[in-house]
């Protein structure tokens, strides 16, 4: 109880330490560019608030960036230079293929299932009167993390032998249908999609909500007045909704690549990459702590940044185009 009790205090100060220090050093930093002459103060006073804040990235971001590329090249021990040889293990070794292999069908599937699932949700309880409870509930699944979703979805995809009492959900269906109990996660043939649909569940809210603002930013006059020249409800979703909402859908498209890029706490709790379920986070976690190879795992880290790179400049052009307009 008293160890307790000491760590709360110590968490509660250490937060009011934190937060009053951060307070102090922007106040003080501001009190005394205010007493410099005026051009000094106009050139340096975004550096003020700006400063502190690209120390923390430079520190905690940039340079560990840099550390990893730069550990890449050398061996398991980080002694030797070895070139290469760690990028070729990534993408000539039989399991990182089966990990790239993994990535890419979580990217068609949870991407494309998400994307299309929330635009055609958004779509329809746009048109009914309890749009708030639906969005609600299709939405509460984002308020649960990853550890956790994964946590409830184990008991779904709970596994017994048949003859057995089956705990899980789906099983407790498939044998009360009279056919025999399913290892969700066992079965190498299932056992990926298992997974996918997990992330489809979390994340299928996340791309309604955006879609939908997007969807009612269309203007009305306009699907009234194809409504008027004869158009269907589906050539009115395929030639006016689409192409009005695009510049969203292709933003919520490239967010959805970039979380699915880095999945790595599903794969973790539900198999922990074992029966052919690695991504290229797990895997990097792998080499990195578990086969204690830092050259590799620094590698994957490396590759993964390289992946997510251009999708982020994609994001940020297409933010900068849209002000602009």
């Amino acid at each position: 109880m008293t160890d307790n009790l000491l760590r709360i205090l110590n968490a509660i100060l250490a937060v009011l330490l934190g937060s009053g220090g951060v307070i102090a050093i922007f106040y003080g930093l501001n009190v005394l560019v205010e007493r410099l002459p005026k051009f000094w103060k106009r050139h340096l006073l975004p550096w003020v608030y700006m400063g502190p804040a690209g120390l923390l990235l430079g520190a905690y971001l940039v340079l560990p960036t840099l550390r990893t590329v730069y550990i890449s090249f050398f061996d398991s021990r980080s002694e030797t230079f070895v070139g290469l040889e760690n990028y070729l293990f990534a993408f000539a070794s039989r399991e990182m293929l089966v990990v790239f292999r993994n990535n890419l069908l979580w990217l068609v599937l949870v991407t494309g299932i998400s994307v299309s699932l929330g635009l055609v949700i958004a779509v329809l309880v746009d048109r009914v009167k309890y749009e708030t409870i639906a969005k609600s509930l299709i939405f509460l699944p984002m308020a649960i993390s990853f550890v956790g979703a994964s946590v409830i979805w184990r008991f779904v995809y709970a596994f017994n032998p048949a003859g057995s009492n089956q705990i899980g959900l789906l099983n407790g269906i498939v044998t009360a249908l009279g056919a025999d109990p399913i290892g969700w996660l066992v079965n190498r043939s299932i056992n990926n999609i298992a997974l996918i649909v997990i992330m489809i569940w979390l994340y299928t809210g996340f791309c309604m909500v955006l879609l939908s603002s997007a969807v009612k930013g269309i203007p009305r006059d306009m699907i009234e007045a194809a409504r008027i020249d004869g158009a269907s409800e589906m050539q009115i979703f395929w030639r006016i909704m689409i192409p009005t909402i695009m510049p969203t859908i292709t933003v919520v498209t490239t967010t959805m690549i970039v979380f699915v890029l880095k999945v790595f706490d599903i794969v973790f709790v539900m198999t922990g990459g074992n029966l052919g379920t690695d991504v290229i986070a797990s895997r990097m976690i792998k080499e990195m702590f578990n086969y204690r190879h830092f050259g590799r795992g620094s590698a994957i880290a490396t590759i993964l940044l390289i992946a997510v790179i251009p999708i982020m400049v994609a994001n940020i052009r297409r933010f900068r185009q849209q002000e602009r307009n």
